[in-house]
């Protein structure tokens, strides 16, 4: 979100390293970085969960509220205690609406800018919490990192990328779906909280959508996304767009398909709006070849421990930072 943005260019569910790499037969802790679990935090998307799941009562010690932050540092705790990673990344906003996605499709999250939403007025519950949150997080050693003009999601990708060994996204932004690669891209999908999460691979995919488990992208340019502004094509819901999918395998073919005369009635809805198609394919399309300015994201375990829980309790954030300091050594 621009507001925000202060940032650098089920319980009982297995560990994330069982999940991708297959369960005990993988040990806790690996040595070699091919071998490796980079953890890719959309921060946006667990502040929202947390401001959200953390009563506003928990305030800082001058009365200010506190609660996001404060669920944020526990919820990344838990993560990291759980999943064990070798490599830690947070992604942030530094625009939640880019002006080159509402260029391309003005409806593009034109609800959620409106004087008076939700996303307003949430912004203005975390305007002060941000940026002590991010400041914490790289006293922490943990990189925030955004990209001008582009969302968390994208600068995901990017580092997704360029990530060494397996990685595993955390995020409630269904679109990173789009990143899965089996075995090495997975995306964490929390059902509540961090303690129940869906793991999602090639195989959920093809399982909840009945669609080739690399085709989320051209699946989802086709069924829309109202939360996001995103209309789909007229008369193609769910069921029909994943038909297409399965059917032709990626959206390049079912627009030449649709272009050529196809038979199918649905090839014709895409075919009157194949203008449409081909601008939100852009604007779903997550950038993966952001050029980012390298940083490290190794897991921090020497950290000046005394002087972060110092500046974490001035702002009554004691306890979840130092859970986390436990977790990260």
């Amino acid at each position: 979100m621009r507001s925000l943005a202060h940032v650098y260019s089920s319980t009982g569910s297995p560990s994330l390293r069982e999940a991708i790499f297959g369960g005990s037969q993988w040990p806790r802790k690996l040595n070699v970085v091919a071998d490796s679990l980079t953890l890719l935090v959309d921060a946006p998307s667990l502040f929202y969960r947390a401001l959200f799941s953390t009563p506003d009562s928990i305030r800082t010690p001058e009365g200010a509220p506190i609660n996001a932050a404060h669920g944020f540092f526990r919820m990344l705790a838990r993560l990291v205690q759980d999943h064990d990673p070798d490599f830690i990344g947070c992604a942030a906003d530094a625009s939640w609406r880019p002006s080159w996605r509402v260029e391309l499709i003005e409806s593009y999250k034109d609800f959620r800018a409106a004087p008076g939403s939700a996303q307003e007025a949430a912004e203005e519950r975390l305007a002060n919490q941000v940026p002590i949150l991010y400041g914490l997080l790289e006293m922490c050693g943990l990189p925030v990192i955004g990209h001008q003009d582009y969302e968390a999601e994208d600068v995901i990708g990017a580092l997704a990328h360029r990530a060494p060994g397996r990685v595993a996204i955390f995020s409630g932004d269904r679109d990173l779906f789009q990143l899965v690669r089996d075995p090495d891209i997975a995306v964490v999908y929390p059902i509540r909280g961090v303690s129940q999460v869906d793991v999602v691979d090639e195989a959920y995919i093809e399982k909840r959508y009945g669609i080739p488990g690399r085709a989320y992208r051209d699946f989802a340019v086709l069924r829309g996304d109202p939360s996001d502004g995103l209309p789909g094509v007229k008369g193609i819901g769910e069921k029909l767009a994943a038909s297409l999918v399965a059917r032709y395998g990626d959206l390049e073919t079912i627009i030449r398909e649709a272009e050529g005369g196809g038979r199918n009635p649905s090839l014709g809805k895409v075919k009157r709006q194949v203008d449409y198609v081909r601008r939100a394919a852009r604007v779903v399309t997550i950038a993966t070849d952001l050029p980012l300015e390298p940083v490290d994201l190794s897991r921090p375990r020497n950290l000046p421990r005394a002087e972060i829980v110092a500046a974490a309790k001035r702002f009554g954030l004691e306890g979840p930072v130092t859970a986390l300091l436990d977790a990260l050594s």
